[in-house]
């Protein structure tokens, strides 16, 4: 698949002069399995800038918004808006996974809208923006683009733990508390992917990932909670 770089620029709602940055930003690894020969880079180093920011952003707009809030409930919200989920929901939503340089393997198996793909590739085009644009295209960009979730994340009470939440309503519904199982990992020892299945008695209820099993669990129990609440 070839780059679209006039399409970036429209869901982005911006020009944009570095082309190469941004091709890199919607690059997976993945897509140097059968590309390596053009020295191309995949997005994982611009995703670790990308997070950076929107920790910031996020801190910055709870801080000057939420006068009122401790930081308990602050860190809550935060974690509520900017996990993979909530990210990936939102670059879902801007096309990003058209835009993606993936392997064929990849592709086959869906990771055009896998969640921690799109999640990731949210990070990282948002560091490619950090780069070229400055922090300040980058507030509004999260404002516009992320942010506004806040105010139904607190109104319907999203950013309590998930996990708590899911073990509450297991076990008032069925009596039995919740299980979390590894399905999968990989990566390098200093970058581990996880993949957890959530399991209330032998029924699995719901499947996450994360670069830690904590993560990974919070996110398992975030997609249970979608089919308990059903």
């Amino acid at each position: 698949m070839s780059f679209d770089f006039n399409k970036v620029q429209e869901i982005l709602k911006t020009k944009l002069e570095n082309e190469y940055l941004f091709k890199t930003a919607f690059t997976h690894r993945s897509y140097l399995n059968e590309h390596a020969e053009n020295g191309h880079k995949s997005n994982e180093r611009l995703e670790f800038l990308g997070d950076a920011v929107l920790q910031l952003l996020s801190s910055e707009y709870l801080f000057k918004n939420y006068l009122n809030s401790p930081e308990g409930d602050m860190t809550n919200y935060r974690s509520a808006v900017v996990c993979t989920t909530s990210i990936g929901e939102e670059a879902r939503r801007l096309g990003y996974g058209e835009m993606l340089l993936l392997s064929n393997g990849e592709e086959s198996t869906g990771g055009r809208d896998r969640e921690y793909i799109l999640a990731n590739t949210f990070e990282a085009v948002l560091g490619a923006l950090y780069l070229e644009k400055g922090l300040e295209f980058c507030r509004e960009f999260v404002e516009r683009e992320l942010l506004y979730k806040i105010e139904d994340v607190i109104k319907k009470e999203k950013y309590k733990d998930a996990k708590s939440v899911f073990q509450e309503k297991a076990q008032e519904k069925f009596g039995v508390t919740p299980t979390y199982k590894i399905e999968d990992s990989w990566g390098p020892d200093h970058e581990k992917n996880f993949k957890v299945g959530v399991f209330v008695g032998d029924k699995l209820w719901g499947e996450g990932q994360g670069k830690s099993k904590q993560k990974a669990e919070q996110n398992a129990a975030e997609k249970a909670l979608e089919k308990i609440d059903n």
